[in-house]
C-alpha cells in the first residue's frame, strides 16, 4: 500500500510538472508561432501571433500579443497589439465561443467577407483604442481611436459583425462617405437585417450634429430626428452638384431635419445664418414625396451667382399634390419682394396669389435676352400670377449696345400667366406699367407708359407711349404668340426730335430739329437670328418746314 500510494504521488507529482512545463512552454514565442502555423496550415485563415501570455490576476482570460489576421487569398482583416480571450462555461459545449475577447490597439476591416464565417464567437466583443476600415459600395469608412462594445457577437459569412445584436461605439475621427467628423458616439442595435440608430451624435464641419436613424434590410432609411448645429460647411461642389450627391443616396424618409445657425460655402454658392426646419418629406431617385409636410427656413444670406437674397423667410406645406407657399418674402437687390401661392406637382405649374415688387435697383445681366429665351427647367411648366404689384423700382440695362434705364416704375397685373410649355413668355393676363423717367440709348422720356392685354392667341398692346421734351410717342403694337413671336409696331411721334429713332437703330434721316414721326415696323421679337435682321418697316418724318422724308426697311 506504501508502494502505491508513492506511485499516485509520484504521477500526480508529474502530472503537475507537465501542466507547469505545458503552461510556461504556452506563454513562449515558439509555442505562439506552433499555433500559428497550425491555424495557418488547418483552416481557410491565415493567423500569426507573437506572443501568448497569461495572468493569475485574471485567471479565465488570455492575451494574444502582435496578432495579424486574414482569410486565403484575401486582404488583411485584423492586426492588433493585444488581443483578450476569456473563456465561459459554454466553452464546455462549444469551445470556440468566448465570453468576451478584446482587441487592442489595432486595425480591423470590416468590409464584408465572403467564405466560411469567421471561427470564433462571444458574448461581447470590444474593441480598444482601435482603427475601422471598410471600402463597399454602401460604406466607405475610415474610423480612429475606436472603442466599441458589440453584444453578442456571432458572425456569419458576408456579416462580421454579426446580424443580430446590440452595440455601442465611439470614435475620435471618421470618415464615412467622404463625409469627415469627430467625437462620434454612436449607440444601436442590428435586428434582422436592419441597423438602427438609437441615438448617435459627432462634431461635424465645426458644428454637432445629433439623431435617431434606421436602415432597413432594403438599404432605405427612415430618419427620425436628425439635428445639425452650428456647422461651418465648405465644398468645391456646385449648388446642383451638392443636390445631386444628396439624391443619389439611397431612399431616406425624414420625420424631422433641423438646420440651426448654419453657414454653408460652395462653389458660386452659399448661405449664411441659415435656419431651416423639414419635416415628413422622402426622398428617392432625384424626386420627393410628402404627406403633411412642412419646409420653413429663414437666412441672412443666399447667393447663387450674382443672385443675392437677403433675411429670406420661406414657410411651405408639403403634400402629395405639391407645396403650398403660405410665405415667402426677401430682400434683393435693394427692395422688397413677398409672395404667396402654390406648386401644383401633375403640371409642373408655380401658381402665385400675389406678388409684390418694391423699391428694386436692379440691373439686367449682360444675357438677359437669352435667358429669357432660355427652356425652363423640367419641375416648372408654367408660372401663374393673380396679382402682381409694383412700386417705386429701377431697372437698368448697362449693354453697351443698347443701354437703358427705367425710374420709379410702377405697375399693376392680373391673372398674369408668365411662363408655358416651360418658356416665358406673357400667354395672358393684363398688365400696366408707367414710370417717372426713362433713358432709351441717350433719348430721355418722361413718363414711360404700357398697357396690354394677352391670350393664347396674341398680345396687345393698347398703350405704349411717352412725353419728350416738347413732343408726345405714342404707339400700339400686336404681338402673335406663334414661334418666333412675329409683330407689327404702329408708332407715331408729334414734335419730336427727327433723329430719335436713329439713336434706335434706325438709318440716318436727312432731316434736322423736331417734327412728326410715322412708323410702321414688323419683325420677329424671338427669332432665331439678330433682332434687326428680321425687321421690315416703313419711316414717314415730316419736319416743322413741312419737309417729308420717306425711308424703307430693309
Amino acid at each position: 500500500m506504501r508502494f502505491i500510494g508513492k506511485l499516485f504521488l509520484t504521477l500526480l507529482l508529474l502530472i503537475v510538472l507537465a501542466v507547469v512545463l505545458l503552461y510556461v512552454l504556452g506563454q513562449t514565442r515558439w509555442a505562439a508561432g506552433w499555433l500559428s502555423r497550425w491555424i495557418s496550415d488547418n483552416s481557410e485563415y491565415r493567423l500569426s501571433v507573437e506572443k501568448i501570455s497569461h495572468s493569475w490576476s485574471k485567471p479565465g482570460q488570455i492575451s494574444l500579443e502582435g496578432v495579424t489576421f486574414s482569410p486565403v487569398n484575401q486582404p488583411q482583416m485584423l492586426a492588433a497589439k493585444e488581443i483578450d480571450l476569456a473563456f465561459s462555461l459554454r466553452q464546455i459545449t462549444e469551445p470556440r465561443y468566448f465570453d468576451s475577447i478584446t482587441l487592442r490597439d489595432g486595425t480591423l476591416n470590416v468590409q464584408v467577407q465572403q467564405g466560411v464565417p469567421l471561427p470564433l464567437q462571444a458574448d461581447v466583443l470590444q474593441l480598444s483604442n482601435m482603427a475601422l476600415q471598410s471600402n463597399t459600395e454602401t460604406w466607405q469608412l475610415n474610423a480612429q481611436k475606436v472603442n466599441a462594445g458589440i453584444n453578442p457577437w456571432m458572425p456569419k459569412a458576408g456579416h462580421l459583425l454579426g446580424d443580430n445584436n446590440q452595440f455601442q461605439f465611439s470614435a475620435g475621427s471618421m470618415t464615412l462617405n467622404g463625409i469627415p467628423a469627430s467625437q462620434v458616439l454612436v449607440q444601436g442595435e442590428i435586428k434582422q437585417n436592419q441597423l438602427i440608430l438609437s441615438d448617435f451624435g459627432a462634431d461635424l464641419a465645426q458644428g454637432d450634429l445629433t439623431g435617431v436613424a434606421k436602415r432597413s434590410a432594403d438599404g432605405s432609411w427612415l430618419v427620425e430626428r436628425l439635428r445639425l448645429s452650428n456647422v461651418r460647411l465648405q465644398t468645391h461642389l456646385t449648388m446642383e452638384q451638392f443636390w445631386a450627391d444628396i439624391t443619389a443616396l439611397p431612399p431616406i424618409s425624414l420625420k424631422r431635419f433641423d438646420l440651426i445657425d448654419a453657414r454653408l460655402e460652395g462653389n458660386d454658392w452659399a448661405a449664411n445664418d441659415l435656419d431651416l426646419s423639414l419635416q415628413n418629406v422622402r426622398l428617392q431617385q432625384g424626386d420627393w414625396s410628402s404627406e403633411e409636410g412642412s419646409l420653413n427656413f429663414n437666412a441672412g444670406d443666399l447667393i447663387k451667382g450674382n443672385f443675392h437674397l437677403i433675411d429670406p423667410i420661406v414657410n411651405m406645406q408639403l403634400s402629395p399634390e405639391g407645396i403650398a407657399i403660405q410665405q415667402f418674402s426677401t430682400r434683393w437687390e435693394g427692395g422688397l419682394l413677398r409672395t404667396t401661392g402654390n406648386w401644383l406637382r401633375a403640371d409642373k405649374r408655380l401658381q402665385l396669389d400675389e406678388l409684390a415688387v418694391a423699391a428694386l435697383e436692379y440691373t439686367l445681366p449682360t444675357n438677359w435676352r437669352a435667358l429669357w429665351l432660355k427652356p425652363l427647367p423640367s419641375w416648372l411648366a408654367e408660372v401663374y400670377v393673380g396679382k402682381m404689384t409694383t412700386n417705386r423700382n429701377l431697372i437698368i440695362d448697362i449693354n453697351p449696345d443698347f443701354p437703358f434705364q427705367i425710374t420709379a416704375l410702377d405697375g399693376y397685373g392680373s391673372n398674369l400667366l408668365l411662363a408655358k410649355d416651360h418658356q416665358w413668355g406673357i400667354w395672358s393676363g393684363s398688365l400696366k406699367l408707367n414710370g417717372n423717367d426713362a433713358t432709351l440709348n441717350k433719348v430721355d422720356l418722361r413718363h414711360p407708359s404700357l398697357a396690354l392685354e394677352a391670350d393664347p392667341q396674341k398680345i396687345n398692346v393698347t398703350e405704349l407711349s411717352a412725353f419728350m421734351p416738347d413732343g408726345l410717342l405714342d404707339a400700339k403694337v400686336d404681338i402673335n404668340q406663334q414661334p418666333g413671336k412675329p409683330f407689327a409696331l404702329s408708332l407715331n411721334g408729334r414734335s419730336v426730335p427727327l433723329n430719335t429713332l436713329q439713336q434706335w437703330g434706325w438709318q440716318h434721316i436727312p432731316l434736322e430739329g423736331d417734327g412728326n414721326l410715322q412708323l410702321q415696323l414688323k419683325g420677329l421679337l424671338n427669332g432665331d437670328g439678330p433682332f434687326k435682321s428680321s425687321l421690315q418697316g416703313h419711316l414717314q418724318a415730316t419736319s416743322k418746314e413741312g419737309q417729308t422724308q420717306e425711308q424703307q426697311l430693309p
